[in-house]
């Protein structure tokens, strides 16, 4: 059974040297009940960050308690936490707590989840986590589904079709076989999740200009135009391959839904740009809503009380919104 509306949204606790503690008491403080959530994580952790704590032994139990404190599912993760240094005790509790949120999803007790930020060279470290980031981890959870990276604000959604590799390796992984995959896992969840019917798609281009006719680059004329002109036969509504230098001022915004982009940075600078501390990560493509903030574990600043929890409250906010159009 996926997740429904009535259950709250499971929170896992992310790396409990960084931020995510604090940035967890600031969304129960903005929110108010408004979006009902809990955090699954050593509950210790979360003491002593501006809201009162209560412990909570199954999801259900969230709705009464939320009023009195910010609910917390206790898992013992043995030693204390240290604000920016992570340990290798916290490890193996940390991915346990994702596995924990998915379960309680897929079994209906919790509509979404969301995840506060790891540190995947600490889970690597401590408990041999053997996945590139939350992603992967997620979909091998689904059961190895085809899963889609999105970051989205109130102005842009933006999909890098390929992620965390190389600028000198994206020519041989951006492929025909991935472009596709990429618009139809998109357009799958913009139907299902967000509620567009028919979803209009903006595809960069790998090259400056598009490639300009060839002189800049061959692939948009080798391969792109024709995968687009496939996918448009199919009915898809697709604009591209166009220069990304031109897609995201805002005349060019209200054209599309989502942009496709070929890569990491083309994807990431203008949704940045526009809205830096309220982005939200979204995977598309799992049998559950998953969200979460757009930032890392920000040890620097674990422990000062100067961490942003505008993008947690974003991600909570729209992991609310997705359960609902999905049961609509």
């Amino acid at each position: 059974m996926g997740a429904g509306t009535t259950g709250p949204i499971a929170l896992s606790c992310g790396e409990p040297a960084g931020i995510g503690p604090e940035i967890a008491a600031k969304a129960w403080h903005e929110l108010q009940g408004a979006v009902p959530f809990f955090v699954i994580g050593d509950a210790d952790h979360f003491n002593g960050h501006g809201a009162p704590i209560v412990k909570i032994s199954q999801a259900s139990a969230a709705f009464a308690a939320y009023g009195d404190g910010l609910p917390v599912l206790h898992r013992d993760f043995g030693p204390a936490r240290a604000a920016g240094h992570p340990q290798a005790a916290h490890a193996q509790g940390v991915i346990d707590a994702i596995a924990e949120a998915v379960e309680l999803a897929q079994s209906g007790a919790a509509r979404a989840i969301c995840t506060l930020p790891i540190h995947k060279h600490a889970l690597q470290q401590g408990a041999g986590f053997a996945y590139p980031g939350h992603t992967e981890y997620l979909a091998a959870l689904a059961g190895g589904v085809k899963v889609v990276m999105m970051l989205a604000c109130g102005e842009l959604r933006v999909v890098p079709a390929t992620i965390h590799i190389p600028l000198s390796a994206v020519p041989a992984a951006f492929t025909p076989d991935l472009l596709r995959d990429v618009i139809r896992v998109t357009s799958d969840a913009m139907q299902r999740d967000f509620g567009l019917q028919t979803p209009r798609f903006a595809v960069a281009g790998l090259n400056p200009h598009a490639g300009e006719n060839g002189a800049m680059g061959r692939e948009e004329i080798a391969w792109m135009i024709p995968c687009l002109e496939g996918l448009r036969g199919e009915g898809y509504q697709i604009a591209g391959p166009l220069s990304a230098d031109t897609m995201f001022h805002p005349a060019a915004r209200a054209r599309y839904d989502v942009a496709i982009c070929a890569y990491h940075d083309q994807a990431l600078i203008p949704i940045k740009t526009l809205d830096f501390s309220g982005g939200v990560n979204v995977t598309l493509g799992l049998p559950f809503i998953r969200t979460s903030p757009d930032h890392g574990t920000a040890f620097d600043i674990a422990g000062t009380g100067r961490a942003d929890a505008t993008s947690l409250v974003a991600a909570l906010r729209m992991a609310d919104q997705m359960a609902q159009a999905r049961a609509a």
